[in-house]
């Protein structure tokens, strides 16, 4: 195993980012359902709040850019998905939702804001090598040209995964993570070509997993607390267990990874969220 204690970023001519290239922006929404006051309501007044809700919503969920879920244990009782294009549309759900009588029986939990994120690490060592070979100073014109020629090309080729639809399946696992930065390992003091490799190992398990769970993987540093974010969709949960143990073991897992709370959640069409305020499970498909 190659560490930065071992190969230090000096023998490495370089540049340590990887590029990466964006999509959809994405807002996790964790709430607590106020059920004293929801539980007081006439049946009247719930179905005219569920009425107005699901006016706004089922548009959304419709065309794939929103969803919802119950969330199991403490951490709340419901989450909302939002994929838009930009973070200007994601506030301007946040309003939307604010001004629905539903919110005022809603009390965020937690919340978290990412952005569809893939970073071209195999891609960006080829190109660093092949400008290097070149004798190009990195972040010079010629070296910035190529660069977003790469990136044009990828954007291009990647569009589908850079801005998907939420996919149908019954069950997310949510979950933020960061790289470690502690006194003894540090992921950012790795060579660029040792973090490459690691990558790639740690790829193929997720790829193992094809047809079984969908991944998308979101950036947030500089918008949340957190570095990346990590939505996985499947209609067995036990995949998610089964995929990220096994994770686990991979180097840059085992060595380097750091993860925050972990959130799971039961698919609820709109049109069940009355069934679910009263009591009742989403039926299942």
């Amino acid at each position: 195993m190659v560490t930065e204690a071992a190969v230090r970023p000096e023998t490495e001519t370089l540049p340590a980012p990887p590029l990466t290239i964006e999509g959809s922006a994405i807002l996790h929404q964790m709430m607590h359902v106020r059920w004293a006051a929801w539980q007081q309501l006439s049946s009247t007044e719930r179905s005219e709040i569920q009425r107005e809700a699901a006016a706004l919503l089922t548009p959304w969920e419709q065309g794939s850019s929103s969803a919802m879920y119950s969330l199991l244990g403490h951490k709340g009782d419901l989450l909302l998905v939002h994929f838009r294009s930009s973070f200007d549309e994601l506030k301007a759900v946040e309003l939307k939702l604010k001004q629905l009588k539903l919110a005022n029986h809603l009390e965020a939990a937690s919340s978290y804001l990412s952005v569809v994120e893939l970073g071209l690490y195999e891609s960006s060592l080829k190109l660093y090598r092949s400008l290097a070979e070149r004798g190009v100073q990195p972040h010079s014109a010629e070296w910035k040209n190529a660069a977003e020629e790469v990136m044009q090309r990828q954007r291009e080729a990647m569009r589908s995964r850079l801005f998907p639809t939420i996919p149908a399946s019954r069950y997310i696992c949510f979950y933020p993570m960061d790289r470690r930065r502690g006194e003894e390992r540090n992921w950012y003091l790795l060579p660029f070509a040792e973090r490459q490799r690691q990558m790639e190992e740690h790829g193929l398990v997720g790829r193992r997993y094809a047809g079984q769970v969908q991944q998308i993987i979101s950036g947030s540093i500089g918008f949340d607390d957190w570095e990346w974010g990590v939505d996985l969709f499947a209609d067995d949960p036990l995949v998610f267990k089964r995929l990220i143990y096994e994770m686990r073991f991979d180097e840059v897992s085992a060595v380097y990874a750091l993860f925050g709370k972990f959130y799971l959640g039961i698919r609820c069409p709109v049109s069940q969220l009355g069934d679910l305020l009263a009591g009742s499970l989403p039926a299942q498909k």
